[in-house]
C-alpha cells in the first residue's frame, strides 16, 4: 500500500463489509495491528468504525468489540439495527451505514491527504469520485479473490488504489481460528442485514 510518511489519514471502517470480506477470506482482523500500522506509515487523523447493533438485547455479541475499539483510538458511529416484516411477512434487519460514512467522509475530505476505505460497496464509487475532487487520495480496501467478488468493479476503478485484502494477511489479518464461533464472537449480522 502506497502510503506518504507525513499524509495526513483518514480510515472509514464500513464493519459489516469488512467483517464479510475477511470472512470470505477465513481471516481475522487484528484492529490493534491495524491501527498501529497506519499509525507508522503517516498521520493517522481519524479511524472511524461504522456499525449498527441491537440496542434492545441485553447482551450484544458485538458489544466488547464495540467498547474496545472505542477506548483504543477508533471513533465509533453506531446506530441500532431496525427490524421490519417485507410485503412476504418475512422478518428482516437493517442497519445501513452508507449515509454516515458519507458525510464523515466529505467532512473530513478538506482536512486530509488520503481517506482509506473499508467497503467493497459500489453506491461508494460517487462520494469517492467527490473526494478526489477535493484533492484527496482514496485507496479502497476489500477482495477481488473471493467468489463473488466483494469490491464492485466501478468502485474498484473509481479508487486512486485498490488493495485486496487478501494481500494484508499478516499486516493486521490472520487466519481465522477454526472450531470457533466467530459470529458470536464479532456479533455481526451482515447477512441479514441489508448492506
Amino acid at each position: 500500500m502506497h502510503i506518504y510518511p507525513n499524509e495526513r489519514v483518514a480510515l472509514f471502517i464500513d464493519g459489516a463489509n469488512l467483517y464479510s470480506t475477511a470472512r470470505a477470506l477465513d481471516m481475522e482482523i487484528d484492529y490493534k495491528a491495524m491501527r498501529t500500522y497506519f499509525v507508522k506509515k503517516a498521520r493517522l487523523i481519524r479511524a472511524y468504525y461504522y456499525t449498527a447493533i441491537f440496542e434492545d438485547q441485553d447482551y450484544s455479541p458485538l458489544r466488547p468489540l464495540v467498547d474496545w475499539l472505542d477506548y483504543n483510538g477508533f471513533t465509533m458511529v453506531t446506530k441500532p439495527v431496525k427490524e421490519f416484516t417485507d410485503d412476504n411477512g418475512h422478518r428482516k434487519l437493517k442497519g445501513n451505514m452508507d449515509i454516515e460514512i458519507a458525510v464523515n467522509m466529505l467532512k473530513m475530505s478538506k482536512s486530509i491527504d488520503h481517506a482509506i476505505l473499508f467497503s467493497g460497496d459500489g453506491d461508494f464509487r460517487s462520494l469517492v469520485e467527490e473526494v478526489q475532487r477535493d484533492g484527496t487520495r482514496v485507496t479502497v480496501i476489500s477482495s477481488n479473490s473471493t467468489r463473488p467478488s466483494m469490491i464492485a468493479d466501478e468502485l474498484r476503478r473509481q479508487a486512486d488504489q485498490f488493495i485486496d485484502l487478501k494481500q494484508l494477511m499478516g499486516t493486521f489479518g490472520k487466519p481465522a481460528k477454526r472450531g470457533t464461533n466467530d459470529d458470536a464472537k464479532e456479533g455481526h449480522v451482515a447477512e441479514n442485514l441489508d448492506i
